[in-house]
């Protein structure tokens, strides 16, 4: 792959992942747009593109795990805390987030294929993109109740988890459904995005895995020197997109988003009525 197709995918990547417009529908649209620009230019053989794949998303992991390091300390003295039988506020923590991880990891699992076979084609990117980008503006205009993590509770897991379960479709965003679901459960705008990227670690690793065992199975585990390349690449716009995203949502609301997705949404369905896409 050349280096300007490795650094556009890795930005995509890397931006997209945790806001909330779809971070698998602009990689699928960015490949398109390279290959009709007449960009892009690979030699790479199946195995090393989904090895470039994987290297990108735990390029993205890396961020949100350094990003919220507190949270995920807190998370893994829950499980001590449970293991030990000590309970406490830290074991409920993570015991809201693996209810609202369980349907998605489930889901996903069960739908691989037809996602896979079905889901990226361009008219179901384009109406996701505007369906959900209205919706989150519907949540958006919630009450805000809810400030701390603590006050999550399980109806608000399951609430946010069977939503996030949606998000095997591509154009939903599964940063962008827990984002609403939280509004919609009365979450406020920080506290909706922090729980979405908190729960985009088990989404993730479990991702991974399932392509990692993928790559073995095809005899070719080797990471090339782009999908390295790239995946540090990712990290970096991670950073900063959750960085920018934090600060943004502490005092400002979801609506530049919206209004990105339905004008990406339109466009999209623009292209595909006069036949360009």
């Amino acid at each position: 792959m050349d280096i300007v197709s490795t650094i556009f995918l890795a930005l995509v990547q890397g931006v997209t992942e945790f806001l909330p417009i779809s971070s698998s529908a602009h990689l699928i649209l960015g490949r398109w747009l390279l290959e009709t620009l007449g960009v892009a230019s690979s030699t790479m053989t199946p195995a090393e593109e989904l090895a470039f794949d994987i290297a990108l998303h735990v390029g993205t992991l890396g961020a949100v795990l350094l990003y919220f390091r507190r949270d995920i300390a807190a998370l893994f003295m829950g499980l001590v805390d449970g293991v030990t039988g000590k309970g406490g506020a830290r074991f409920r923590l993570l015991l809201v987030v693996i209810v609202a991880s369980l349907p998605i990891v489930v889901g996903a699992f069960l739908a691989k294929d037809l996602i896979t076979d079905y889901g990226r084609s361009l008219p179901i990117i384009a109406w996701t993109t505007l369906v959900f980008g209205v919706l989150l503006y519907f949540a958006d205009r919630r009450p805000q109740l809810k400030t701390t993590i603590e006050s999550l509770s399980f109806r608000d897991a399951l609430i946010i988890g069977f939503a996030q379960l949606i998000a095997i479709i591509p154009g939903v965003s599964r940063s962008g459904i827990c984002m609403t679901a939280g509004r919609f459960a009365g979450l406020d705008r920080p506290l909706s995005a922090r729980v979405a990227m908190l729960l985009s670690i088990p989404t993730i690793l479990g991702a991974g895995l399932l392509a990692g065992i993928e790559m073995a199975r095809s005899g070719n585990s080797d990471l090339t020197g782009e999908a390295l390349f790239g995946g540090v690449l990712a990290f970096l716009f991670a950073m900063v997109a959750i960085t920018v995203l934090m600060n943004w949502l502490k005092s400002r609301s979801y609506t530049p988003f919206v209004v990105y997705r339905v004008a990406l949404g339109v466009l999209l369905l623009g292209l595909l009525a006069s036949g360009f896409a």
